[in-house]
């Protein structure tokens, strides 16, 4: 059976979006933030998502990532269809033109069918929503839109060991570690497939940019993870019918 085009698997309800002033704000957020590294963090983004993520996303299947930015994630993933869903709208001139750009606040509905998605990705994205109940809607609409036995594949800082630190960034609200976020998945409807306490370093936002090769090596090292990450990587699934999510 051919994969469904994007147009197939988007309804027709309408995008939400916040006010002017928070969507200049979070395009200045994220030039600030990103710009001057945008070349190193494309390498980066293309090795994990060549040697971590690819293989939770099915090649003909279809994929959405949450808080998509500047797509280093969603341009690279290999999938018959791709979204990106943020509220800044600079993120579409950002994405390639494969990748169909949604514009609105997460925890309200999605203009997606149910059973849509086959992944959802989202990183260093959950600590950016406003409060636990804008998760938890969140969750309902990513569960609602994932085909059953479909992924949710989440990376984060994990503040139980950043507790200074997570407060760094000026839009940081939601202190999350591997084992809330596992709890919140599970209250949800989730089946939670794996989940590591510690997997990245924390950020690629300050100084440092160590070499790709680095990486490379520190992704084939699970034992210095448990040293250097202070990201968790939780991976959770859709039930199929019938099964019990825990």
């Amino acid at each position: 059976m051919a994969a469904p085009s994007p147009d197939d698997v988007v309804s027709g309800a309408a995008p939400v979006f916040s006010d002017g002033d928070h969507r200049a704000e979070l395009a200045r957020e994220y030039e600030r933030r990103f710009g001057a590294k945008a070349p190193y963090r494309r390498k980066v983004w293309a090795m994990l998502t060549r040697d971590v993520f690819q293989r939770y996303v099915p090649a003909q299947g279809t994929v959405l990532e949450l808080g998509c930015g500047w797509g280093e994630f969603i341009n690279q993933v290999r999938a018959a269809n791709k979204l990106g869903m943020d509220l800044n709208p600079e993120a579409a001139g950002r994405l390639d033109p494969g990748v169909r750009f949604v514009e609105q606040d997460c925890s309200t509905r999605w203009p997606l069918a149910d059973n849509a998605l086959d992944v959802v990705f989202t990183s260093n994205f959950f600590e950016h929503l406003p409060d636990k109940q804008s998760l938890a809607r969140t969750f309902r609409e990513t569960l609602r839109c994932l085909r059953p036995g479909g992924r949710l594949v989440c990376l984060g800082p994990n503040i139980r060991y950043l507790p200074g630190a997570y407060w760094d960034f000026w839009d940081h609200y939601l202190p999350l570690t591997d084992r809330s976020l596992v709890e919140g998945l599970e209250l949800a409807g989730f089946a939670i497939e794996r989940s590591w306490a510690r997997f990245l370093p924390y950020t690629m936002s300050q100084e440092r940019t160590p070499p790709i090769w680095m990486l490379w090596l520190y992704l084939r090292l699970p034992i210095v993870w448990r040293i250097f990450g202070r990201q968790f990587l939780v991976v959770a699934m859709k039930p199929e019918p019938g099964a019990t999510a825990r």
